[in-house]
């Protein structure tokens, strides 16, 4: 039976007398034994015992060797576990603790975007870019951009059908207005487009107010039509059931007057502190509006023929329409629903008319038509004088519903009215009804008191007197401060803020301001609080929210606009322009449909030779601003704002640059 071959024995293996084979196998099995300990003891090399080590000597070296290698590929594997923990806790501290700090940066970040693109659009306009703009055709002097388009009285801005890309100089012969309030009763002849015909033809009592006198035009109080004018006001007081002509009284402070000749009855009101806003359909010659803008009174092109005012439901004290032009007996009485939309309740619409004692049997027909549809609509009938007609608005709601069926407009319902509309389509409904502003005038705060709103107030704004009286105490001091820097000091070769030493620019330095984003009406509260002898057209942008009714309610007046449209206005109208944080505003819009240059050009038109322009916004809108200023042929200055680093002021004057005569 043959045995078993042992290993290392065959026969033809030599087998070694040695015994080196026997040490090596030995030590082979004793690497393989260390080897394998060493995978689960990977630091036990740091333990070896110096017994062993004279027995070790050429293999220690080796097994080192792999050990550290081991050694430093799963230190290598934790640091890369130890970065990717690292990274992820650093992930999730981002999303959970440091989600409002990322919140706080991202205005900036957007607002870094948006200079961004203003500068890579700058840069594609190449050489165009610092090209300045050349002036207009003598034919756009009095050029009203969104009435020159259409034959219709109507006001129609269509899809670039009527922007201009140009700068409008004055007439020949304008010479800069006279300062309040002398330039009430006088105005130069060639500033405005009015022929000696039409001054000499004036047909209602406010037009025949005016006189020729060489190269002027006067409105003097002491001439015998003054009288006539006063002793109106007077007669209108009497019918309402005041006396005195104290109309503040009645709860009445702000009036809308619709075709307003050249604005004598406003201008009479003013000195009884009450706030006029004149209103007439585009003329290319003989402007009511462009006259009464130029004697420093509150107007602006508005007409009745389609569309709503801009103005919200409830919006005025007192409508007064005096040979107007205006047949209110037309279209079913629908001009007559958005007089009551406008109106506040318990407010008066006065109307002087030949219509309103008729003789002829047609014209008493019309008559009867008004008469009849006023009642309908909840008016009370209350003095009819001559010529003169004074109704007053229903202070209660619950006089729609107890009318007899059929009789009247309805109510507008809660989905179809829009409290305020912007050149809507006039609507045959009886609006405002429904609205928190609801109050009759009687029972508001009288004027000057109102104009400071309490909490019981503001609540039905949504807003609250400490936001509110915060912007009020900024705009005190902003206004102490722009003030001071409407000075020629600020464009000199060595340009400096002016000092307490420097003179201060008079109180009637200004009369005419534009606000473009009036906001909560705080920079004409302040104002009127620094005794500033102006008015402001308060603007609130479409872009924006919507403070409209609240600063109408306080005693003020405004507009609803969208500034990539011409305002409606004409050129030369404001002495300053006012924007504060507008270019944020509109820049923040999606699809905005204008640039900045078109909103800046159309600023240039509505400001009068030497008028002044303030902007307010963050450094790199006011940056894109001024330059721009260049193609303008502004005069600017950016100054630093102390309260907020991240913000700038840009000063502009506009230039006196006169045509040359042919």
């Amino acid at each position: 039976m043959s045995m078993p071959l042992q290993r290392g024995v065959s026969g033809g293996v030599r087998v070694s007398d040695s015994s080196d084979d026997l040490r090596d196998s030995q030590m082979k099995d004793k690497s393989e034994k260390e080897g394998h300990l060493t995978l689960r003891f990977p630091f036990a090399f740091l333990f070896t015992s110096n017994s062993n080590t004279q027995s070790t000597d050429p293999y220690s070296a080796r097994t080192r060797h792999r050990l550290m290698l081991l050694f430093l590929k799963i230190s290598l594997v934790l640091i890369v576990v130890l970065a990717l923990a690292g990274s992820f806790w650093w992930t999730i501290s981002i999303s959970t603790t440091s989600r409002g700090h990322v919140y706080h940066n991202y205005r900036r970040l957007q607002e870094q975007l948006v200079s961004d693109l203003l500068d890579i659009g700058e840069i594609s306009a190449g050489p165009t870019r610092w090209k300045e703009l050349e002036y207009c055709s003598v034919d756009s002097e009095n050029y009203v951009p969104c009435f020159n388009v259409s034959k219709s009285l109507d006001r129609f801005c269509g899809p670039g059908g009527s922007r201009q890309e140009c700068l409008v100089l004055p007439p020949v012969d304008y010479k800069v207005p006279l300062r309040w309030p002398t330039g009430k009763d006088v105005i130069w002849y060639h500033n405005v487009k009015i022929t000696a015909d039409e001054v000499l033809t004036s047909g209602s009592i406010n037009k025949r107010m005016m006189m020729m006198d060489d190269d002027q035009i006067s409105f003097r109080s002491a001439s015998p039509m003054f009288d006539e004018v006063e002793d109106y006001s007077h007669q209108i007081a009497q019918m309402i059931g005041i006396k005195n002509d104290n109309f503040i009284e009645a709860g009445v402070r702000t009036i809308l007057d619709i075709g307003c000749g050249y604005g004598s009855f406003g201008a009479h009101l003013l000195s009884k502190q009450l706030l006029t806003m004149c209103i007439a359909n585009y003329e290319a010659s003989g402007s009511q509006v462009q006259l009464t803008l130029e004697r420093g009174l509150p107007a602006m092109i508005a007409s009745f023929v389609s569309t709503q005012l801009p103005y919200p439901s409830l919006s005025f004290d007192m409508l007064h329409c005096s040979t107007c032009g205006i047949d209110w007996d037309q279209k079913d009485g629908l001009l007559l629903v958005e007089v009551d939309r406008v109106l506040k309740p318990g407010g008066y619409f006065v109307w002087t008319s030949p219509l309103t004692n008729a003789r002829n049997k047609e014209d008493i027909k019309r008559w009867n038509f008004v008469h009849d549809f006023a009642e309908s609509i909840c008016w009370t009938l209350l003095s009819q004088q001559d010529k003169t007609v004074v109704w007053k608005k229903t202070v209660k709601t619950k006089c729609y519903s107890s009318r007899s069926p059929g009789v009247g407009p309805s109510v507008c319902s809660k989905g179809h009215e829009v409290e305020s509309p912007y050149y809507r389509p006039l609507q045959m409904c009886l609006g405002g009804t429904r609205s928190r502003r609801w109050i009759p005038i009687e029972g508001r705060t009288r004027w000057p008191s109102r104009s400071n709103m309490n909490k019981t107030e503001l609540s039905l704004y949504g807003l609250h007197p400490e936001e509110v009286g915060e912007d009020a105490a900024n705009w005190k001091a902003n206004v102490r401060d722009y003030w001071s820097l409407l000075s020629p000091l600020i464009f000199s070769d060595h340009p400096k803020r002016p000092g307490d030493e420097d003179p201060s620019p008079p109180y009637n330095m200004l009369r005419n301001v534009l606000d473009m984003n009036a906001q909560y009406g705080g920079l004409n509260a302040a104002l009127l609080e620094a005794k500033k002898s102006v008015w402001v057209m308060n603007v609130v942008p479409t872009a924006g929210p919507n403070h409209l009714p609240m600063f109408l309610d306080r005693g003020f007046v405004g507009v609803l606009h969208d500034w990539c449209e011409a305002f409606p206005t004409y050129p030369r109208t404001y002495d300053l322009v006012h924007a504060d944080n507008l270019l944020s505003l509109q820049t923040s819009q999606r699809r905005s449909s204008c640039s900045l240059l078109q909103i800046l050009t159309e600023v240039d038109r509505l400001l009068r030779p030497e008028g002044w322009v303030i902007i307010r916004d963050t450094v790199q809108l006011v940056e894109a601003a001024r330059a721009l200023t260049t193609q303008l042929k502004w005069e600017a200055r950016v100054i630093e704002v102390e309260s907020s680093s991240d913000q700038r002021l840009l000063i502009c004057q506009k230039p006196f640059t006169k045509r040359q005569s042919i």
